[in-house]
């Protein structure tokens, strides 16, 4: 997967539509409607509740061999499965701060840190500090919240306990979780200070906006020459920072090839509100992960008219309303920007 270009991509949503953990501060998760935009058949845009809420019957967890419910670190500290996290923890100088407070700690389990790259718990131990302490502050929300609490069919976002990272959360009718791009392998586990939900991948914080994730790809240098072309309008939509985010589907400088623009100078002597025209159709008014794509959905973008989604085996293909029956694959999916997240597709879509 390319770690680049659609990451900037996502930060163009916004324009269109106009491994650490940190210590805990305390903000509450502020969930949010996912705006005009709509998600897949069934959602609904009304934002969740106050985001604290007690556990559903029965779901109370106690630490492993003690059937007292203890502080999420000392649950942690004691899981078989939790060895990498509780490394991380300890080198981040987290520990009092993820034991105060009401907390929902979504928390990679050991295989999750391995395909993150950490082989041992050694090697967390080694690691830098201050990235732990980021990484692990973009795994916490500021107050608790259950399963049951997590809208259904909502594209919802959370702010974490790093000042500058948002999660989305999706759940689907039989009660399956995704928190980004990760999946919610076990739910409901108590503690004195709020939830852990254990999930099967380390989240990284972005660092960069969809826009400078666009200029700093070469092969959507095409895109990016649109966004320059199109206005201060859609740029400054593609770097803002909304609750909802934004997703982008971006196409590659093939695609633009392939819908007539010859090269970058083609894309920048275009007509300026035909181009905005174009990118608005490009873009979502809220953070949408590959993993919430429903097959047969349309989605209104932020240029007002919808696009379709289609999902096959573990493939999506996006339909414009002016590309026939010629779809666009998403060939890079998923990557995560400080406003959003960018899917990278191999055909540009046609209003």
């Amino acid at each position: 997967m390319k770690r680049y270009g659609w990451s900037y991509l996502v930060t163009a949503t916004m324009l269109f539509s106009a491994p650490a953990f940190v210590g805990c501060n305390g903000n509450d998760p502020d969930p949010q409607s996912p705006g005009t935009g709509t998600t897949p058949p069934g959602s609904t845009t009304t934002p969740p509740g106050t985001g604290t809420v007690t556990n559903p019957p029965g779901s109370t967890t106690s630490t492993p061999g003690n059937s007292t419910v203890v502080p999420g670190t000392d649950y942690i500290k004691n899981a078989g499965n939790l060895t990498f996290l509780s490394a991380a923890i300890s080198r981040a100088g987290l520990e009092q701060d993820l034991r105060s407070g009401s907390l929902t700690i979504f928390a990679p389990s050991d295989d999750a840190f391995k395909a993150a790259g950490y082989a041992s718990a050694a090697a967390v131990s080694a690691a830098p500090a201050a990235d732990l302490k980021r990484i692990l502050q973009y795994h916490v929300l500021g107050s608790q919240i259950d399963q049951a609490a997590f809208p259904t069919a909502v594209n919802t976002s959370y702010q974490t306990t790093l000042s500058d990272g948002r999660l989305s959360v999706y759940k689907t009718s039989d009660n399956v979780i995704s928190v980004n791009n990760a999946k919610v392998v076990q739910v409901n586990i108590a503690a004195t200070n709020g939830v852990i939900h254990i999930i099967d991948k380390v989240l990284m914080p972005p660092t960069v906006t969809v826009l400078d994730f666009a200029k700093g790809n070469a092969d959507l240098s095409f895109f990016a020459a649109a966004v320059e072309r199109a206005g201060t309008t859609v740029q400054n939509s593609l770097a803002a920072n909304a609750q909802n985010g934004i997703t982008v589907f971006a196409p590659t400088n093939a695609a633009f090839k392939a819908a007539g623009y010859a090269d970058e100078a083609a894309v920048r002597a275009a007509n300026a509100q035909t181009l905005a025209n174009l990118l608005t159709y490009h873009v979502l008014n809220y953070r949408a992960f590959s993993s919430t794509f429903q097959n047969g959905a349309d989605l209104v973008t932020a240029q007002g008219s919808s696009i379709r989604t289609n999902v096959s085996g573990g493939k999506v293909t996006i339909l414009g309303k002016g590309n026939g029956t010629n779809v666009a694959n998403v060939t890079t999916a998923d990557q995560v920007t400080t406003n959003g997240v960018v899917h990278t597709i191999d055909r540009v879509l046609m209003p």
